[in-house]
């Protein structure tokens, strides 16, 4: 009896068509890896840092900045997700649209946020492979704890409080916002 071991190579149109049940998909190593739902506090921070860097993006026509939903193709065949992504317009020269698929490569800024699902080599393995994939930064937010880690290889460089700025350093030229304005306390 032979079994096989070999993966399902996924189309990007098959990828596509996966349910649209509310839910977020990977291709991690051959196999679909449903991120699941994420709760509210999760969705507001990828929000508001997508549309707070998205307005400056486009404002200094520096790129483009996508969320979650978007998924960039890397030299691996993953699918990876981040939860809030920008693309520097070099890479984006000739394109008189942006591709109706996925990107090519991995985005030069990603961004995760933690949720309670997060397990730390699951994160580690993204950022390793954003990097491996020419991501230039990476910020990862920890909602709970209030902190950014800053990575510019696939380990930490740089930890901010609420009281630091996050700068888009010379992969968002100018882009600067303080750390405290994504961990505020809600008062309705």
């Amino acid at each position: 009896m032979t079994v096989s071991t070999e993966k399902k190579v996924w189309t990007d149109a098959e990828f596509m068509a996966l349910p649209k049940d509310g839910h977020r998909y990977e291709l991690v190593n051959g196999e679909v890896v449903d991120m699941g739902n994420s709760g509210m506090e999760h969705g507001e921070f990828g929000a508001f840092l997508a549309g707070t860097l998205s307005i400056f993006v486009r404002q200094n026509r520096l790129g483009v900045v996508c969320d979650s939903s978007t998924a960039f193709t890397l030299k691996n065949g993953n699918k990876r997700s981040p939860d809030v992504s920008f693309v520097a317009r070099e890479r984006l020269k000739g394109l008189k649209r942006l591709p109706k698929g996925y990107f090519q490569g991995s985005p030069d800024l990603a961004v995760e946020i933690l949720s309670p699902s997060n397990t730390i080599e699951e994160i580690h393995n993204k950022i390793v492979e954003y990097f491996e994939n020419e991501t230039r930064l990476v910020w990862v937010i920890h909602p709970d704890e209030k902190y950014i880690l800053v990575y510019h290889s696939s380990e930490p460089d740089r930890f901010l409080r609420p009281q630091d700025r996050l700068d888009g350093e010379e992969v968002v030229p100018g882009f600067s916002m303080a750390v405290s304005e994504l961990f505020e306390e809600w008062d309705f």
